[in-house]
Parts: structure tokens; sequence; C-alpha cells
């Protein structure tokens, strides 16, 4: 199971995340995307929704019914209602339930960078776990330690 940091240094997760939720669809997978705060998971909303019309993400909220049949479901908790395997931490808060995936995404900022390090130093030592770390770079992604 692969686990990717994604340390948010000068974009907010709701500028980030609708490009990495477009390759998962691209890959024919689906998504749950996980956050506590109603107003962060507005937010990613408004993000999924603004981009170009022929990268329409589309996505609903746990609890507003439909949820099987969303490609992208925004929910407070790990559970996949559409099915997804692929799972997005996008309040920087780590999940045990997110090993139940097959590839989780772990994103946090300054403010969570503390339970970040602590997440990391434990998968690192879990079996079948391979976590990886991405950091920004002007408006790059690159891998590094």
């Amino acid at each position: 199971m692969q686990v990717d940091f994604y340390q948010l240094s000068r974009d907010p997760v709701d500028q980030v995340l609708p490009a990495i939720a477009g390759r998962i669809l691209g890959l024919g997978a689906r998504l749950l995307v996980v956050a506590q705060e109603p107003d962060r998971l507005e937010r990613i909303s408004t993000g999924l929704w603004a981009g170009p019309s022929e990268s329409f993400l589309a996505h609903g909220r746990a609890g507003e019914g439909g949820e099987a049949h969303q490609p992208i479901l925004l929910s407070a908790t790990c559970d996949a209602a559409n099915g997804a395997r692929h799972i997005a931490l996008a309040d920087g808060i780590w999940r045990e339930e997110a090993l139940g995936f097959e590839r989780a995404f772990y994103f946090f900022d300054a403010d969570t960078i503390d339970g970040a390090r602590a997440s990391w130093r434990a998968l690192s030592k879990a079996d079948g776990v391979e976590p990886r770390f991405w950091r920004q770079e002007g408006r790059k992604w690159v891998q590094g330690p």
C-alpha cells in the first residue's frame, strides 16, 4: 500500500487536490476525500468544479444520497460509500482506516506538520506500507526526503 505525503507550503489543498483527483479518475478509479471541517469540504468542492470544462470532476457529498454513483466522494469519515480504493486525507489528520485502501494521499501544512512527522515515522516501520514524500518547488511537486 502506498501513502503519498504532500507537504502544502504554497497552495492550499483545494487547489492541489483537483489535479490528483483528475489523474485518479483518468485511471478509471474512484476517490474518497476526507476532512472533518465542512468549510474545508466546501472549498474542495468548489475547487473540483472550478477547472476547465474538459477536466470536469464530478463529485458529491456523503449524506446527500447517490454516494455509490459518485466518482469522487467528499466525507467527514473514511467510509467509502462510492467504492473508492484511493483516499485523500485533506485536513492534515492521519486516520488508520486509510490503510484499508490501495493508496492514500495525505495532505498536511505547517499547522499539521507534527502529526505528519509522527505518521511518517510510524508508517515507515509498518509492513506493507510504502510512504513517499512530496514537496512543492515553485509550481511543481518534487519527490524527496
